[in-house]
């Protein structure tokens, strides 16, 4: 006797395998709002430098998120709202304290919660005689839109770059 060996294959069902009425998933397009969020970025910091004119601390630590780090120059890392008001208030109390700032570049990522900026920044401070003494150079601000769509500074880095 032939002993016969059967393989079967897999075959595919008589009937189409998407059933009922689903749709294929297609992609959500993210609208390019990269234009319109670095002109608000570009806003925010305009307002930010007024803010700090007014010498308020509270007010002037209210650009950043919750998470948000901020590195003055000659200060420990201010990392939080707590710590980053606290930065500033010694800042704004230094005689002779004034600071301007303004970005040269804002990049927004295409997706548009993440933006960094680059620019120039003008800080002026009393030496020990009392004589007012300016620093100019540069700085990187990374910026996260927050779940209530504002941009919140998330890192905040000036250097001693010229």
């Amino acid at each position: 006797p032939r002993v016969g060996l059967l393989l079967l294959a897999p075959a595919a069902p008589p009937w189409p395998c998407n059933m009922g009425n689903q749709q294929s998933a297609q992609p959500v397009a993210i609208p390019d709002t990269r234009a319109a969020d670095e002109a608000l970025i570009r806003n925010i910091d305009a307002e930010w430098v007024k803010t700090v004119a007014g010498k308020d601390a509270q007010q002037s630590s209210a650009y950043y998120a919750d998470d948000g780090v901020l590195m003055a120059p000659g200060a420990p890392l201010a990392s939080g709202k707590a710590e980053i008001q606290k930065t500033w208030a010694g800042m704004l109390a230094t005689p002779g304290f004034a600071l301007s700032f303004a970005p040269t570049k804002v990049t927004v990522s295409r997706s548009g919660d993440l933006a960094y900026e680059v620019g120039d920044y003008e800080m002026t401070t009393n030496d020990k005689k009392g004589k007012p003494q300016t620093v100019k150079a540069k700085y990187v601000e990374v910026w996260g839109k927050q779940a209530d769509g504002k941009w919140k500074a998330l890192g905040d880095a000036p250097t001693p770059t010229h």
